[in-house]
């Protein structure tokens, strides 16, 4: 096989193919899918948090082959105090903006990115908002100086938000975003992310 093992078993779900490869080895998998195998457009690259297991963090890359039709999966884990991945921009220009996201909603840095900045919010803001320990109503920040009018950003209303069920069932609890979350238990819970959640 030419990368071992650090390629893992194919997982095959509803027709689709998915490999988990070694973080260290992605770029020359990557490579090798392009020129190799024909996978010759990067249609998403996403950061993933899988919040409460070890390693915590993940980048997804979905890969197409436009002259067989056929799609692939790649996956790698990306360790909680380590979050550093290669690039694939030189491989495939898509991920240039894909790993901006990803880094901007993540923290999760692309080495060798030739401009990693993020492409969302402002520089310098604190926060990664797609961390599943961000509080659904944000947190208050200062805006940058740049901005017009520069003030602070307020967290959002909660209580009867269209994006928040309400509290139900003790399954509901654990699936959906509470409506009494607030600003408080948000930043408490970016402060312990390993304290459990009364249910």
């Amino acid at each position: 096989m030419q990368f071992g093992d650090a390629i893992g078993a194919p997982v095959e779900f509803r027709a689709e193919v998915s490999l988990t490869v070694a973080r260290e080895k992605i770029l020359e998998v990557c490579r090798y899918a392009a020129k190799e195998c024909g996978f010759d457009l990067l249609t998403d690259l996403s950061g993933v948090d899988n919040y409460g297991d070890d390693p915590r963090y993940g980048v997804v890359y979905h890969l197409y082959s436009i002259a067989d039709r056929s799609a692939l999966r790649l996956k790698i884990v990306v360790p909680e105090d380590d979050l550093v991945v290669e690039s694939v921009e030189s491989v495939w220009k898509t991920a240039d903006w894909h790993e901006r996201e990803a880094f901007d909603m993540f923290g999760i840095r692309f080495r060798n990115h030739p401009n990693l900045k993020r492409i969302l919010m402002w520089d310098g803001y604190p926060y990664y908002p797609l961390r599943k320990d961000f509080p659904l109503a944000g947190l208050p920040t200062e805006l940058p100086e740049t901005a017009v009018d520069a003030d602070t950003v307020r967290t959002s209303p909660m209580l009867g938000g269209p994006f928040v069920a309400p509290q139900g069932t003790r399954s509901s609890v654990r699936r959906e975003p509470r409506q009494t979350d607030t600003p408080a238990e948000g930043l408490e819970r970016l402060k312990n992310p390993t304290k459990k959640e009364q249910v």
